[in-house]
């Protein structure tokens, strides 16, 4: 998909020139990146975009990738939002619905401690009580007001299990994730696109009214007020367009510019789910993935934090590697990636056999990056307290084999 087809194609000459410009002055402006998308379906193109991003992240990254070790727990996949591609979301009165209880959540938690896992991924559907009765009910019986105050709970209990939690409850308001930091590492929410049009009637997110991207504009800026690390994202291929996908990323760029509490970008390709509206619609082509991963490099610059989650493009790690990708996201050797149930997670050892034969290093991080072992501010104090319990001298898992070599052996 051409950012504009109304510009002219580039020569090679000048995409090389237009990508070592914007790695030497440390990110792209809109316009030579819009200029690059448009010729990116040419393989020329997309090797000159690839070899810029990867020198990028060397430059500022290293030879390292990271990967963190987690626990995924869908504390709710009762959702009151009705995206048209989402397999995750489920009605109360389907046998798939489930709502897990602290004890549950215990559980999976004290699994998770046995096999070294640090992240606890707190990941649940919108608000579910607005639109499901019987869920108000349910919470009520276990004396919650809300989801909110279950979600607190959870991340209680997990932070006290001995585990970092991480939350991505959808749309929050500042309150809320003022009551959520005391037992968070780090927080989330997948902008996905900034493009009004998907909330048009037969569009993607036309059912969501938490999709709408002034919220979750908002609450990126509110997390940036209270100065909480944050992951953000991009979906491709829900129906969006180049320029769309651009206004996206520099959206995120602004954001970081303002308030520098964005730690980690995902670059998510759509997945289709056989049950779902969207259920034909055909994924993006595995090259125009990597091309986006590494054009999202060159925007967001080389100090951001880039992400591909690797079980959503397990035929492209390589081509990943020389995008400019410097972490893998969370993999765990416990539970599905509830969200994309179909696609399982890559085992550890595959990951540093992969990211070995590209020259590199996997690396084992916590919820958080090394970097922000150097920024106090952007923790409550208990978690602050808490976090040389897990990592080492480097800021990475104190837990992790892949570090000494132990793992890979």
């Amino acid at each position: 998909m051409s950012a504009s087809s109304s510009l002219p194609p580039l020569s090679l000459v000048e995409a090389e020139a237009l990508v070592a410009e914007g790695v030497a002055a440390g990110r792209l402006e809109r316009g030579a990146a819009e200029s690059l998308a448009s010729s990116m379906e040419r393989p020329a193109i997309r090797e000159a975009i690839m070899a810029g991003a990867h020198e990028s992240k060397l430059r500022h990254k290293g030879e390292r990738v990271s990967v963190s070790r987690n626990v995924f727990i869908p504390l709710t996949n009762l959702c009151r939002d009705r995206c048209t591609y989402c397999g995750f979301a489920k009605q109360p009165d389907s046998p798939e619905a489930k709502t897990y209880t602290l004890d549950e959540v215990d559980a999976v938690v004290r699994d998770g401690v046995r096999v070294g896992c640090i992240e606890a991924l707190m990941c649940l559907g919108d608000k579910p009580e607005v639109a499901y009765r019987s869920h108000r009910e349910w919470l009520a019986a276990q004396g919650y007001a809300s989801t909110v105050d279950h979600l607190v709970e959870a991340c209680r209990v997990a932070f006290e299990g001995g585990m970092l939690p991480h939350t991505n409850a959808g749309l929050l308001s500042g309150e809320d994730m003022e009551r959520l930091r005391p037992w968070n590492a780090s927080m989330g929410l997948m902008l996905e696109n900034t493009s009004q049009r998907l909330r048009e009637r037969g569009r993607a997110h036309f059912h969501a009214p938490d999709k709408d991207p002034e919220k979750r504009l908002r609450m990126h800026a509110e997390a940036g007020e209270l100065r909480i690390p944050f992951t953000s994202g991009i979906l491709l291929g829900i129906g969006e367009t180049g320029p769309e996908r651009l206004d996206t990323l520099l959206a995120i760029r602004d954001l970081q510019d303002r308030y520098g509490h964005i730690q980690e970008v995902i670059v998510q390709p759509f997945h289709a789910k056989p049950e779902t509206p969207m259920g034909g619609v055909a994924s993006l082509a595995d090259h125009e993935v990597v091309a986006w991963v590494a054009l999202a490099r060159l925007v967001l610059g080389g100090e951001m934090n880039l992400q591909a989650p690797p079980n959503l493009a397990p035929e492209i790690l390589e081509s990943l590697l020389r995008a400019g990708l410097n972490d893998w996201g969370g993999v765990s050797p416990l539970t599905l990636d509830f969200i994309n149930p179909e696609a399982p997670w890559p085992e550890l050892q595959e990951l540093h056999e992969c990211t070995a034969l590209s020259g590199q290093r996997l690396v084992e991080r916590l919820p958080i990056y090394p970097e922000w072992l150097e920024r106090p501010e952007f923790f409550d104090p208990q978690v602050w307290d808490s976090l040389p319990r897990f990592a080492n001298d480097e800021g990475l898992s104190r837990n992790s084999k892949l570090q000494s070599g132990e793992e890979a052996a």
